[in-house]
């Protein structure tokens, strides 16, 4: 079990950029994928990005590819969102997730953390 705590959240105006950290704890962090999705008011969650045990490989979104990049740092059991050119539309709770797998699927992640705020001023 893997419990994370997103951070990086914030307020900012259309083109911007923010860098969203999930901080993990537990033993299988090094182990596990690791992947980014968001919700938006009344809309359901969607895949953002995920990255694989090793970081070796990724992948993302189609309304997010280019503009986002998910890194990872298993030394410091932290994985990161970094967002440029941010669009109102990328407005949500932004929630890390820890998996088995490398999936775009969120069932197949077993670990969430809280999320954190992400909203886009156009």
């Amino acid at each position: 079990q893997v419990q994370l705590v997103e951070s990086g959240g914030g307020l900012v105006q259309a083109g911007g950029s923010l860098r969203l950290s999930c901080a993990a704890s537990g033993r299988t962090f090094g182990s596990s994928a690791m992947g980014w999705f968001r919700q938006a008011p009344t809309k359901e969650r969607e895949f953002v990005a995920v990255i694989s045990w090793s970081g070796g490989a990724t992948n993302y979104a189609d309304s997010v590819k280019g503009r986002f990049t998910i890194s990872r740092d298993n030394a410091k059991n932290t994985v990161y969102l970094q967002m440029n050119s941010l669009k109102p539309e990328d407005t949500a709770v932004y929630y890390c997730a820890a998996g088995a797998r490398f999936a775009v699927d969120g069932t197949r992640y077993n670990d969430w953390g809280q999320g954190t705020q992400v909203t886009v001023s156009s």
